[in-house]
């Protein structure tokens, strides 16, 4: 397994894949759980739980701001009881605005607050990543991780390495299928992949020409 951290994460692991042949794009994959995991603590943060108590939270993309963070799939633990986020909040313009923008803008938050990156916010995800990657994810939760984008249902361009939901048995990914996307989830999902797009052709132009 080939994990790639370093930005631009999706477009360095994507030239990555294509300049080892030999190794199956499967296997290579870009860090996305830190911005997951930003988006389950601004939830929790919200509902006055632990981030624990929040999953199926989705980053869908490019781990850039122009992700989208999407919790209409997210589940929350209530007093016992399990409820989708948006049910629990009851706060649509908070979800779709700031919630959306605070995940999307958390790194250069946390560099201009610190003057440093989120170091150990990072080496928690890349441990979270490998972790699931090694004992798979539990039974009925997703997660999400920068993958090659051949083949997806969600109307995503082939040939991206683009951050999907997936699930992970036997040290293999699998996409989450069958996930509704709604209009507004669409235009956020297809204007992540445009920018991924544009970054590919950019690299590539450059490396055929370095």
């Amino acid at each position: 397994m080939v994990i790639v951290v370093g930005n631009p994460a999706n477009t360095n692991c994507l030239t990555a894949s294509k300049s080892a042949p030999s190794i199956p794009k499967e296997n290579f994959s870009c860090l996305t759980r830190l911005d997951h995991n930003r988006a389950k603590a601004q939830i929790a943060l919200k509902l006055g739980v632990t981030a624990n108590d929040v999953k199926n939270v989705i980053i869908w993309g490019n781990h850039s701001s122009t992700q989208y963070p999407d919790v209409n799939h997210a589940k929350v633990k209530l007093q016992g009881k399990e409820v989708g986020v948006y049910e629990a909040l009851k706060d649509d313009s908070w979800l779709k605005g700031e919630f959306v923008t605070t995940v999307q803008q958390r790194g250069a938050a946390v560099i201009k607050a610190r003057k440093l990156s989120s170091a150990m916010s990072a080496a928690k995800a890349i441990c979270d990543h490998v972790r699931d990657i090694w004992f798979g994810t539990p039974e009925g939760e997703f997660v999400s991780m920068g993958v090659i984008s051949d083949g997806n249902s969600y109307g995503v361009p082939d040939d991206l390495l683009y951050s999907f939901p997936v699930v992970i048995k036997n040290k293999t990914w699998k996409f989450v299928e069958g996930l509704p996307i709604n209009d507004f989830s669409r235009e956020k999902m297809d204007l992540t992949a445009k920018e991924l797009t544009e970054e590919k052709e950019s690299a590539f132009e450059f490396l055929s020409s370095a």
